[in-house]
């Protein structure tokens, strides 16, 4: 029976086992390694990506208020107004152009819904509800702001009135 304990195959065998064992959890964890750090750089890639076409999402949600006051004073001006102030008025029409011009640069684009429109709770945001007779239910009967688009993230909704027309 000694003879079986002091084996020297059997101690090859064990350490063989031992080793593979050892080798098999080496593996797993180079492989592990290997995963982690592709999915870091697939991260950091994605990060990047985003940073350079939302990175200016804050400013650009900053300077919509400006958009919006240039329209609407182009929009209130009456016949007389614009007759008195021709040049005051080219001049905001310029600069909202010049301000367009550089939404479009950046990505940005205007949401401009349409009364008639089918609201769409992604793009718009309801105001109010209203029946309006000759509307339909869930059609936009108006819009107070437009709203705005970073490539394909909303930046603020469209503000619009709702039909609540009831079907007759």
């Amino acid at each position: 029976m000694d003879e079986f304990l002091d084996d020297p195959l059997a101690e090859q065998d064990d350490e063989i086992a031992r080793l593979t064992a050892e080798r098999d959890e080496l593996r797993d964890k180079w492989m592990r390694a290997l995963a982690d750090a592709e999915n870091s750089r697939k991260r950091a890639d994605k990060d990047r990506r985003d940073a350079e076409q939302y990175g200016g999402s804050r400013l650009a949600r900053d300077l919509l208020p400006v958009h919006d006051a240039l329209t609407r004073a182009l929009h209130s001006a009456t016949e007389e107004q614009r007759a008195a102030a021709s040049a005051l008025i080219e001049g905001v029409q310029l600069t909202l152009r010049e301000l367009s011009n550089v939404f479009t640069k950046h990505g940005i684009t205007i949401i401009r819904p349409e009364p008639g429109e089918r609201f769409d709770p992604t793009h718009h945001e309801a105001m109010f509800e209203a029946p309006v007779p000759g509307t339909v239910a869930g059609n936009v009967i108006q819009v107070m702001d437009n709203g705005f688009m970073l490539h394909d993230r909303l930046l603020r909704p469209a503000k619009v009135g709702v039909s609540s027309m009831p079907a007759s």
